[in-house]
């Protein structure tokens, strides 16, 4: 972003021969252009710009789950503790119930 604007200030200052920058050569007015398109495959290449878009997405999400159970009267930081506690007994319980399937297929026949 910092490309295109100083791109776009120094195109401003060229076609309006303000100061230094009406002597200078094309070239070097459009460079930052050219870094700008640059640095954009960079980033589009290194998949810098999916992640924030993921992380973006994924704050929403969040905002959106805790809007949705302040609406419905619940404390959204009460109920992921809850969960959180909840879940533990669950898993270790199951862990005992659990059994394994090639165990359960030998006792069919």
């Amino acid at each position: 972003m910092a490309f295109l604007i100083l791109g776009l200030a120094l195109l401003a200052m060229k076609l309006a021969e303000f100061g230094p920058v009406a002597q200078w050569a094309w070239l070097w007015v459009l460079a930052p252009f050219g870094l700008a398109t640059l640095w954009w495959a960079i980033a589009d290449g290194a998949g810098l710009t999916q992640r924030r878009a993921m992380d973006k997405m994924e704050d929403r999400k969040i905002e959106r789950r805790n809007r949705n159970l302040e609406a419905l009267g619940l404390d959204p930081r009460r109920d992921s503790r809850a969960r959180r506690g909840s879940r533990v007994p669950a898993i270790a319980a199951g862990n005992r119930a659990v059994k394994d399937p090639t165990a359960v297929a030998a006792e069919k026949f």
